[in-house]
């Protein structure tokens, strides 16, 4: 752990060079900074109407969920109701305001709002569980990073399958030489955002933005929806779902399934921010993300281990090992990866699942090692919520997603640029091409900051 750690705060080295941060202590029930493990967590939901109130429910039953934040109350009607104790709010600056008894967020909100809304949180001294990608660009990554580390708070952004069984199997098993030392990996994600998204608006709207503009629904706040983004009128073409494919809201299946699938191989391999990408989409444009697309990542070499090529399959199946008996389906049914190595090969699910070596025949042979990585005996929620009890950080903190986020958002750049790119991790800029490195960081509409 102190070698990671290592790793992360060289990754920290860059981020948001000259950022002023004004801390607000923390005065929790159990002092000295920490709330007791025999207490509760009075927790906030921060968009509830999707994941958030599944990441609520994994919560509900040990802690106390104290407000509810959504700026749709009609989409999120059915979770106000299953709480009825709680506060309700459609502005989380409002709730962060006057709920000063809030532990703990959760946040669950469209990407383009994530970074706001949890520098808020955590300047004024909440712990915070993001759901991933943690960002909606670089350098809103590196800024939440880094504030993570100066409040001191405990955060998780939320890949599940970082606190699974298989995750922990994959970097036990590569790290013990399972299939020796690996200079390659394929990952990849069969699922898409067709129909729903920019295939069918984009039939509409010949690939431009909806040209109608449809009444704001009465329960819900659009301004604040919006958020840092550049203004335009509501439409359901982007709420509630669709949101996803949109440039400006969205991150691709690049950073939605992306950072599950990269998430065990960053993590077994102990990988940094890559010199290199480069990318093909089908699709892609300035309004919506692509169709499809492969990416291929270059990671300079670790210590004393080599570089690391990985591809990204996105909207496709990636090479299937000729080693893979006929018949067996390669890593699960809608993504997953394989990791080339110099003694064999390993694949495993979207979320690190079920890794197998393969052939199958290998498996008899092979000689497990111990179990070495402490096990989560619930869920990544319920991580992160004894985290914050205990005054440590959880098994994916934001240094840690961050880079994994900034990873993904790196092969989103690589698909708009002409060519490939090269990446200065150290001053966060894309060095060949000036286009590409505008999108490092979005522009805000006027009245917002981070």
């Amino acid at each position: 752990m102190l070698k990671e750690k290592t790793t992360r705060r060289a990754f920290l080295g860059a981020a948001a060079s000259g950022a002023l941060f004004t801390i607000v202590p923390r005065h929790v029930l159990g002092g000295e900074g920490n709330t007791p493990p025999s207490e509760k967590l009075n927790i906030a939901g921060i968009g509830i109407g999707g994941m958030g109130q599944h990441n609520l429910g994994a919560v509900a039953g040990s802690e106390n969920i104290v407000a509810l934040c959504d700026v749709d109350h009609a989409y999120a009607a059915g979770v106000f109701q299953k709480y009825p104790d709680a506060a309700v709010f459609s502005d989380y600056r409002e709730m962060l305001d006057k709920r000063k008894d809030i532990d703990a967020v959760i946040i669950a909100t469209p990407d383009h709002t994530h970074a706001v809304i949890a520098q808020a949180a955590m300047k004024t001294g909440r712990h915070v569980y993001c759901q991933k990608p943690l960002t909606h660009d670089i350098y809103e990554s590196r800024v939440l990073a880094r504030t993570a580390v100066d409040t001191g708070v405990t955060t998780q952004m939320g890949i599940q399958g970082h606190s699974g069984e298989g995750t922990r199997l994959v970097r036990e098993w590569i790290q013990a030489g399972a299939v020796g030392e690996v200079t390659e990996v394929d990952a990849w994600c069969l699922i898409g955002y067709y129909p729903w998204g920019h295939a069918y608006y984009s039939s509409k709207w010949g690939g431009s933005r909806p040209t109608d503009t449809p009444p704001v629904p009465a329960t819900m706040d659009w301004d604040l929806w919006i958020g840092p983004a550049l203004m335009r009128p509501y439409h359901p073409a982007y709420h509630p779902v669709v949101w996803r494919c949109w440039q400006d809201f969205g991150s691709s299946m690049m950073c939605d399934r992306g950072t599950h699938t990269f998430d065990p191989i960053i993590w077994a391999l102990e990988l940094g921010p890559p010199t290199s990408v480069e990318a093909s989409a089908l699709g892609e444009n300035d309004e919506t993300h692509c169709l499809a697309a492969v990416v291929t990542y270059r990671f300079p070499a670790r210590k004393n281990r080599p570089p690391v090529k990985l591809t990204w399959y996105e909207g496709l199946r990636a090479p299937r090992p000729a080693e893979l008996e006929y018949g067996r389906v390669m890593g699960e049914t809608e993504g997953g990866a394989v990791f080339h190595g110099a003694k064999g090969k390993m694949m495993c699910g979207i979320y690190g699942n079920s890794p197998r070596l393969i052939p199958e025949s290998k498996m008899d042979d092979f000689q497990r090692p111990e179990k070495t990585i402490p096990r989560i005996p619930d869920s990544h929620e319920m991580d992160w919520v004894r985290a914050c009890k205990e005054g440590r950080q959880a098994g994916a903190p934001f240094d840690y997603g961050a880079m994994v986020t900034e990873i993904c958002f790196l092969g989103n750049i690589a698909k708009r640029a002409k060519g490939p790119i090269e990446w200065d991790s150290a001053n966060m800029k894309v060095t060949n091409d000036p286009e590409a490195d505008k999108l490092v960081r979005r522009p805000y509409r006027e009245g917002w900051t981070l």
